[in-house]
């Protein structure tokens, strides 16, 4: 055998060596040894997602995200893929029973099944993680905020419907010794955590009073990275994480604390490729896409105008002649769609309205604004306020369960009563219908019913389903939700076009 097959042979295990180790990454198990790199790209239907770890490559042996630290066998990676946008798909989550036989930590009884009770073996008893991509969240009720002080709640709360059975336990639900209120959420992103962490004014406009400071420095600290707001700082977050999804014992360390929160900070994530496989960023542009984009942007710049848009311009895919030679005709009207899809976003206005903690604030109901009044954070598409918001996603009549009336949710439906001393909810009056109360579960109060904190769009593709609920199985299922809602009257085309651009951020 020659020194030039040899060479070629030797080449060629190397390429493999990196392939094979490339794929294992494709999902990261707990205590998974090898390197995680300072940049990546994992497939997906519309292409690829990109990152960029900003401190170089990270060892996950030994690291306490990647480490199995708790007694189930998982660790804060289980939940939070980086193929997924660190979320988790539920592609993945039906890929992963089905290789593990069901096997895998991220399907524990505690939170990954509908109901810890249930015979685990079975895929029904998991249906709402292998069908939505959702978790059970359990609650104190009434609710018991981070200083551990009770809160006296505006409203009662009934269990109408109870289809996991859990709500209604005598030993895990409303009425057993530690009331406890169990909805279903989806995990959310953690990267591009500067974003999501920007701290809010020092006034906060949602509630009329001064912003949360973070007890330990005294700093404004943002409120936006929980669905209910219930943590406001990464630590809080990671330390609830570990005693409850880990189900840990004995704490997480102070080094480990800040290991978890620093790998967090430095995560920046976006699609980087479209699925004919080109880069989606020439000579950086368009300015708001991809992983550079999200490592090199400003943070909290309040964006909902024409001078400084959400994502940036989209000018270079607005005319054929502007776009790179190389590109095929199906890719140039690809991005000319989701040019015309960002400008949509930014400036066709509707009317909002009944949408509490938006046109209860002072800005009319109904009033005339555009999606980018909400999502107003730059690169994020968060809202820089804290984001809580009831769009009516969960709340009846307008949430996303029942669209015909017989039709029955796998959800728990839930009655909340305010009471007669307490304001009632702005729109709904003082009896509401929910699958989640939201915020309220936080607060006790009767306008935060429903209302659920606006998350980040970046890595869309990549992790599907949509909403906290995961009702959305598709981006198109989004923007129809809205079209609906507030009767936007958008066209087929305009609808496709909406899809195309939440599709590449």
């Amino acid at each position: 055998m020659s020194r030039h097959t040899l060479k070629l042979l030797a080449i060629s295990g190397l390429l493999l060596t990196a392939f094979t180790t490339f794929s294992e990454l494709a999902w990261i198990k707990a205590g998974q040894e090898g390197t995680l790199p300072a940049e990546m790209e994992f497939k997906n239907h519309a292409g690829k997602l990109g990152y960029i770890n900003a401190a170089g490559e990270i060892q996950m042996k030994g690291h306490p995200f990647f480490e199995p630290l708790g007694t189930n066998g998982r660790a804060c990676v289980s939940c939070h893929q980086p193929k997924d946008a660190m979320s988790v798909s539920v592609e993945s989550l039906r890929q992963r029973w089905v290789e593990t036989k069901g096997k895998d930590p991220i399907f524990a009884a505690l939170d990954g099944s509908n109901n810890p009770k249930l015979p685990q073996e079975l895929e029904s008893s998991h249906s709402l993680l292998l069908n939505r991509g959702l978790f059970r969240i359990a609650l104190p009720w009434p609710p018991k905020p981070d200083n551990g002080k009770t809160v006296k709640p505006e409203f009662t709360i009934e269990v109408v419907s109870d289809p996991t059975g859990v709500n209604l336990d005598p030993d895990l639900g409303l009425k057993s010794k530690n009331p406890t209120i169990s909805v279903f959420r989806r995990p959310r992103p953690v990267a591009n955590m500067t974003y999501v962490m920007s701290p809010d004014p020092v006034f906060n406009i949602k509630t009329g009073t001064l912003a949360v400071t973070d007890p330990e420095t005294g700093k404004v600290v943002g409120m936006n990275m929980m669905a209910d707001s219930r943590h406001y700082t990464q630590k809080q977050q990671a330390i609830d994480a570990y005693f409850g999804h880990l189900e840990g014992q004995n704490g997480l360390s102070p080094e480990q604390q800040k290991q978890i929160v620093a790998f967090e900070n430095q995560l920046f994530m976006a699609q980087s490729q479209d699925k004919w496989g080109s880069p989606l960023t020439e000579n950086g542009e368009p300015a708001g896409l991809g992983p550079k984009a999200m490592q090199s942007g400003k943070v909290h710049v309040l964006a909902n105008n024409n001078r400084d848009p959400i994502f940036h311009w989209f000018n270079t895919w607005k005319k054929e002649e502007s776009m790179p030679a190389n590109l095929t005709a199906e890719q140039k009207a690809f991005r000319a769609s989701v040019a015309r899809g960002n400008d949509i976003f930014m400036f066709r206005e509707f009317w909002i309205r009944d949408a509490t903690h938006i046109n209860n604030i002072g800005l009319g109901n109904p009033v005339r604004r555009s999606c980018s009044t909400c999502h107003n954070g730059q690169m994020t598409a968060q809202d820089l306020a804290p984001g809580w918001v009831d769009l009516g996603t969960t709340n009846y009549p307008t949430w996303t369960e029942n669209t015909i009336a017989n039709l029955k949710s796998d959800l728990p439906v839930f009655k909340c009563t305010c009471d007669k001393s307490a304001p009632p909810h702005p729109y709904l009056g003082r009896v509401i219908y929910t699958t989640d109360p939201g915020r309220a579960l936080i607060t006790g109060k009767c306008i935060d019913i429903g209302s659920i904190v606006m998350q980040q769009f970046r890595g869309l593709s990549a992790r599907a389903p949509y909403f906290v609920n995961g009702a959305a199985k598709s981006l198109l299922e989004v923007v129809d939700y809205y079209d609906r809602r507030f009767d936007i009257k958008l066209t087929d085309q305009e609808k496709q076009d909406l899809v195309n651009f939440l599709s590449v951020l």
